[in-house]
C-alpha cells in the first residue's frame, strides 16, 4: 500500500490509506518513533497570516519535524517552504500530504469554510490534528467532527490559546474558588474603526498563483473577487460568520471554561452592516444576549467605531468582579457597602427643582485588587503547541478538546442565525436542536459543493 496520493485517488482507496495509517500510528507507535528519534512529523495546511505564526511556533519545538505544507496559492507555498528549508515539501493538493508516511500531524489554518471538512479528512488518514478557530461553518460539523475523530481515535487540538495562557489559569482557579461569588452576568465585546471598509472591486479572473477552485471547495462556486480571497473571506456568509465566530469565540470559549456550561437556554442577536461602504455582508455592528442557566452573557463588536478598545471579558459577582484580556487581568473585590447605604436618601419636600440628594456614604473597605499583568499571546501560543505535541505522545485530550469547541461555536452560529432571521432562539444543548423553530433548525446545517459532499458522505458511513 504505497502513502502516497494521485489527484484522482478515489474515495475508497483514501479511506483505505488512512486506515493503514492509523494501524501504524497507535500510541505505542508513536512512543517508539520518539524513542528513535523524537520527532514529530508535522504538515501545515494553509499559510496565510495565523499559518504563519504555527510555522514558527512548532519551529520552536525540539520535538517537531517540519515535513510539508499545502496551500493553493502558489507564492504563499514556496515562502513558507523556504522558511522552513530542508526537508520540507510543497503542496498544491492537502489530500496528498495526508498521504505522506513522513505526516503524523497537520496544522490546519485554512479558511473557516475548510475547517472541519479537512480536519475530518486528516482523521480519516491516520493524522493528529491542530485546527484553527472558528471550528465550524455551521452547527451541525461540530458534532460530525467530534464524531469521525472518535471513530478514528485522533488527537484534536482547536487553536484557542487563552486556554494555554497562565494568567487565563489562574484567573480561572478564582473564579472557580467563588472569588467573585455566584456570577450573574458576563460582558464581551471588541471594538476598532475600519471605515470606509474595503471597497467594491469587481468580480475577476483569479490571480495566477491562485487556485481559485480549490480554495471554494466545499463553499458554493462563485466568481472570483479579490474580496472573497485571502483575510477578507471573513466578511461573507459562504465562508465565515464575521466577528462573532472570529472573535466573539475566543470570548465564549473562556466563559464556558470558567464556569463549566455546556450551553445556553436562548440566543438574542442584532445589528447588521451599517456602516462600511464594501461589498461585505456580515455585520459591521453586532449584540448580541446569550442566556446560560443563572447567568446571562453580553457579546457587542463594532467595526466602525471611534475611540474604543479591542478585547477583554469582565465576569460579575456579588464578591467581585474579573476582568480579563490576553495583556492580564484584574480582580477588584466589593465594596462592602451596607445595602441601606448604597439607596439614595433624601431630606425635605419636594421643591420644583427636585429634592436635596443625600449621597451614599463612602466605602467601608475594599477588598485588595488582584492584578495579574503576565499574560503574553506570543506565550499562550507557544504553550498550546506544546500541550498538542504532549498528547499526540500521551494520546490524553488536549486543553482546547473538540466537545467543548463544538459547544462555543455553536453559540455564536446561533447568535448569527438569530440576527439573519430577525428573533430569538431557544436552544436545547442535551439534544443540540433549535425548539420550535423550523426555519432557525433548517440553517444548522448546510450543503457541501460536489465532489466534497461525496468525501462528507464516505467520512460519516
Amino acid at each position: 500500500m504505497t502513502h502516497s496520493l494521485s489527484s484522482d485517488l478515489t474515495r475508497r482507496a483514501f479511506v483505505q490509506a488512512g486506515a493503514a495509517t492509523t494501524t501504524v500510528l497507535t500510541a505505542s507507535a508513536y512512543e517508539r518513533v520518539l524513542g528513535a528519534n523524537e520527532r514529530i512529523g508535522v504538515g501545515f495546511i494553509g499559510y496565510g497570516l495565523i499559518g504563519k505564526r504555527h510555522v514558527l511556533d512548532f519551529q520552536e519545538q525540539k520535538d517537531a519535524d517540519l515535513v510539508g505544507v499545502a496551500e493553493v496559492h502558489r507564492g504563499r507555498r514556496e515562502e513558507a517552504v523556504a522558511l522552513i528549508g530542508a526537508g520540507c515539501k510543497g503542496y498544491a493538493d492537502f489530500r496528498k500530504l495526508l498521504g505522506s508516511k513522513d505526516v503524523q500531524a497537520v496544522v490546519i489554518s485554512t479558511p473557516d469554510h475548510w475547517h472541519a471538512l479537512q480536519t475530518m479528512l486528516a482523521c480519516a488518514a491516520g493524522k493528529d490534528v491542530f485546527v484553527e478557530k472558528p471550528l465550524t461553518l455551521f452547527v451541525r460539523e461540530g458534532r460530525w467532527m467530534i464524531d469521525v475523530a472518535r471513530k478514528h481515535k485522533r488527537v484534536v487540538q482547536v487553536g484557542t490559546q487563552q486556554r494555554s495562557g497562565t494568567h487565563y489559569q489562574r484567573a480561572r482557579e478564582l473564579v472557580r474558588d467563588g472569588q467573585l461569588g455566584k456570577v450573574s452576568s458576563v460582558r464581551m465585546g471588541t471594538f476598532r474603526n475600519i471605515m470606509p471598509g474595503f471597497g467594491t472591486p469587481m468580480d475577476s479572473d483569479p490571480p495566477k498563483d491562485l487556485d481559485w477552485e480549490s480554495w471554494l471547495g466545499p463553499a458554493p462556486l462563485r466568481k472570483y473577487n479579490p474580496n472573497r480571497a485571502i483575510y477578507h473571506f471573513r466578511w461573507f456568509w459562504d465562508y465565515s460568520g464575521g466577528q462573532m465566530t472570529n472573535l466573539a469565540a475566543h470570548s465564549l470559549d473562556i466563559v464556558h471554561w470558567f464556569l463549566g456550561v455546556t450551553g445556553p437556554t436562548s440566543v438574542t442577536s442584532v445589528g447588521g452592516r451599517f456602516s462600511l461602504q464594501d461589498n461585505g455582508e456580515t455585520p459591521d455592528t453586532q449584540d448580541s444576549i446569550i442566556e446560560y442557566p443563572g447567568f446571562t452573557a453580553i457579546w457587542s463588536h463594532r467595526e466602525a467605531c471611534t475611540g474604543q478598545s479591542q478585547g477583554g471579558l469582565e465576569f460579575c459577582g456579588p464578591k467581585g468582579s474579573l476582568s480579563i484580556s490576553r495583556a492580564g487581568f484584574k480582580l477588584v473585590g466589593d465594596r462592602k457597602i451596607p445595602p441601606e447605604n448604597a439607596v439614595p436618601q433624601f431630606t425635605g419636600a419636594h421643591p420644583v427643582g427636585g429634592p436635596k440628594r443625600v449621597e451614599a456614604g463612602p466605602a467601608q473597605w475594599w477588598t485588595k485588587s488582584v492584578e495579574d499583568n503576565t499574560g503574553n499571546s506570543r506565550s499562550q501560543f507557544t504553550q498550546h503547541v506544546r500541550n498538542f505535541l504532549d498528547c499526540i505522545v500521551s494520546r490524553k485530550e488536549p486543553i482546547s478538546d473538540l466537545e467543548s469547541s463544538n459547544r462555543v461555536a455553536t453559540v455564536c452560529h446561533l447568535a448569527n442565525i438569530s440576527l439573519r432571521i430577525g428573533r430569538g432562539l431557544r436552544w436545547d444543548a442535551k439534544s443540540e436542536e433549535v425548539i420550535d423553530d423550523a426555519e432557525a433548525s433548517k440553517m444548522l446545517v448546510r450543503a457541501y459543493r460536489a465532489p466534497w459532499d461525496k468525501e462528507l458522505t464516505a467520512l460519516l458511513q
